[in-house]
């Protein structure tokens, strides 16, 4: 599985972002979805993560503020970040697989959320 991540940027604190991901293969609709971000000295940690009858699960410090969603006719993930702070300032990941660790990930997307 191959996974490309995109729609990052520089925005200002409230604004919002939407990123996307896009996985190869027919096996994309039986994963668990997520994304992950990490921030500059630290650990990668978990952001959001939907599954394949589409529960969707939040970290605490996103929650009400991120959206995840999955299109599985086209193979993507979503992730709609609004109210950002700058905190939120990372690089995101996304990965897929059939646990809550991700089997396989995407290449990152840089997010820049300035005060």
């Amino acid at each position: 599985v191959q996974l490309q991540a995109f729609g990052g940027g520089l925005v200002q604190a409230g604004g919002c972002l939407r990123l996307s991901c896009a996985a190869s293969g027919r096996t994309f609709r039986t994963y668990r979805a997520n994304w992950f971000r990490q921030a500059p000295g630290k650990e990668r940690d978990f952001v959001a993560a939907i599954s394949w009858n589409e529960n969707t699960y939040y970290a605490d410090s996103v929650k009400g503020r991120f959206t995840i969603s999955r299109d599985n006719a086209k193979n993507t993930v979503y992730l709609q970040m609004n109210s950002l702070k700058p905190e939120d300032t990372a690089v995101y990941y996304c990965g897929v697989g059939y646990r809550n660790q991700p089997d396989y990930w995407g290449q990152g997307t840089q997010v820049t959320v300035s005060s």
